[in-house]
């Protein structure tokens, strides 16, 4: 799990195993979300899934993190 979640990180979804590329992150409030596109797919529309925190670091429920930590 990464300790920041940044755009152009890529993340793979749990149960379809599709690619996702980070294309925003940003804070509402008490809370942190981030834009999603799928991978190789510019029309379709964009995800907004909520950013989770814990003391490993960020990560989005229901995606796995696909890069290696830097």
């Amino acid at each position: 799990m990464p300790r920041t979640i940044q755009m152009g990180q890529i993340w793979r979804n749990d149960t379809s195993g599709e690619n996702f590329l980070v294309t925003k992150v940003y804070q509402e409030v008490f809370s942190t979300f981030a834009v999603l596109r799928k991978v190789g797919d510019e029309t379709s529309g964009t995800l907004r899934v909520k950013v989770q925190k814990s003391a490993d670091g960020m990560g989005l429920p229901g995606y796995s993190f696909t890069q290696e930590e830097e």
